[in-house]
């Protein structure tokens, strides 16, 4: 290591300065010591060389000729201990110099960390609550009202949508929006296939709607050319759906926008993925995998909750006519698809509060809430004619359907009530088929009225379902009773 590269303490630069003090001090004692000397030695010279007038003269040129290697000795000796002072002070506030740039850069870098650290922890804490609020979602709405308020929160001044697609995966439909500038949203894809961002699986971003490879979808635009990100929604590995967020034309986002941006689209999509699957695994649990309708512990456990109002209660056990000899004659899947098709009349027939149970093989269970037996038979005779026009409809073999219906009774309990409909049903059975039998209290046939209920008071009886999603959770289509 060189010299010059050794560092200077302050004690190295007060030793140096308590050296040079000294070295004065000696010097000047020295000097005065040897002028003396000089002096005297001078005044024996000059008097043995000459006398009189010219001895005082010769005396101070003797004199200073004696001092001058003196003087020039001390002022060389002084001013090398005064240049390795001043080299001592240069290299000293050098390394000072060092010190405080190596200390501004350690300042800076641990500045640059801190607002690092900073913006990690807001990452981490916005994740966080984001996760927290759709783990406490529990259905897909609920889930978009998070994005939704997400929304506002991410990018505040810039108008937002959520576009994610049916259960088709074919079309996209927007599911939550914010516009807090008041412009007009409406990106025109229609198809996952048809976004660059779902398409590809990643964030794409557009300076200007108008550049040559920015996304089609976005030219056009009655506000005028805007720039764009689009974040894909992923569901169990799957794109189907995006984020599409505008701006003013090269409006640069800011970074942790646009991550924030794809942490809700991630978080989104595992949360309603996760959602799907839950649904999903109850309604297998819950329902016939043939039908759709419930099965029959999920039945027994809806009737025993519908119980618990004092309404009127009727069940009618459904059996197809002659359904082995069906299966028989043309095979197990038509007889799969005959079953089907009668569950979806069936389901299309009664109202949502309706319950409606394969009970095994070809015999279905419906309990029908603050519904008489009359009613209910005008029901199921109703329901016989729409069945045979959906079986020609469907090009299936023509086959009929026989019900046994009775009127709960107030300590009867569902498998004391199913036998006495099932009583009704042998006895519709033993008549021909293709009838509705009703049973009293005591296992008397009821007659049919005179004058069957028009189709208006049939209605108001009973309301038409809507097109939600049924009980069992599946969904048909509306029909009119016939």
């Amino acid at each position: 290591m060189s010299q010059d590269a050794v560092p200077i303490t302050v004690s190295d630069w007060m030793t140096a300065q308590a050296r040079t003090k000294r070295l004065g001090w000696l010097l000047g004692l020295g000097a005065s010591a040897v002028a003396i000397g000089l002096c005297m030695v001078g005044v024996v010279v000059a008097d043995a060389v000459t006398t009189g007038a010219a001895r005082l003269p010769l005396t101070a040129g003797l004199v200073a000729l004696l001092f001058l290697p003196l003087t020039l000795g001390s002022v060389l000796a002084s001013r090398r201990q005064q240049d390795k002072t001043d080299g001592l002070v240069g290299r000293l506030t050098e390394q000072l110099a060092e010190a405080v740039d190596v200390a501004g850069q350690q300042a800076r870098r641990q500045e640059v960390q801190a607002r690092r650290q900073a913006e990690q922890a807001q990452r981490q804490d916005y994740e966080s609550r984001l996760a927290n609020a759709l783990d406490m979602a529990g259905s897909e709405p609920e889930v978009i009202d998070v994005i939704e308020r997400a929304f506002t929160v991410t990018v505040p001044g810039s108008p937002v949508e959520l576009l994610l697609a049916d259960h088709s995966h074919a079309h996209l439909n927007r599911m939550a929006s914010t516009s807090p500038t008041g412009t007009a949203l409406g990106c025109s894809v229609d198809s996952p296939d048809h976004c660059p961002a779902a398409r590809r699986a990643q964030i794409q971003l557009f300076a200007h709607s108008e550049h040559i490879d920015a996304c089609p979808k976005l030219r056009g635009r009655i506000e005028g050319p805007v720039s764009s990100v689009c974040v894909p929604v992923s569901i169990m590995g799957r794109s189907v759906g995006v984020i599409h967020a505008t701006a003013e034309p090269h409006a640069k986002l800011n970074d942790d926008a646009a991550r924030e941006l794809g942490t809700l689209a991630k978080l989104a999509g595992a949360r309603i993925g996760l959602l799907r699957v839950m649904v999903e695994t109850q309604l297998q649990a819950a329902t016939d995998s043939l039908t759709g309708l419930l099965n029959r512990r999920s039945f027994e456990q809806q009737v025993a909750k519908a119980r618990r109002d004092p309404l009127q209660l009727t069940v009618a056990v459904a059996d197809l006519d002659h359904f082995k000899a069906l299966n028989d004659a043309y095979g197990h899947e038509t007889g799969d698809r005959a079953l089907r098709l009668f569950a979806q009349v069936l389901t299309g027939s009664v109202r949502q509060q309706d319950f409606v149970c394969r009970h095994g093989g070809e015999e279905f269970v419906l309990a029908l809430a603050g519904c008489d037996t009359n009613a209910a038979r005008d029901i199921l005779d109703a329901l016989r004619g729409r069945l045979d026009a959906a079986i020609t409809v469907a090009g299936l073999p023509r086959f009929t359907v026989s019900f046994g219906v009775v009127e709960a009774l107030e300590p009867e309990d569902l498998p004391t009530l199913i036998n006495r409909a099932d009583a009704a049903l042998f006895q519709a059975k033993r008549e021909g088929r293709d009838r509705v039998v009703i049973h009293d209290g005591f296992g008397v046939a009821v007659p049919a009225r005179s004058e069957p209920i028009s189709s208006t008071d049939l209605d108001h009886i009973l309301p038409l379902r809507n097109e939600e999603t049924h009980p069992a959770g599946n969904s048909f289509e509306r029909n009119t009773w016939a």
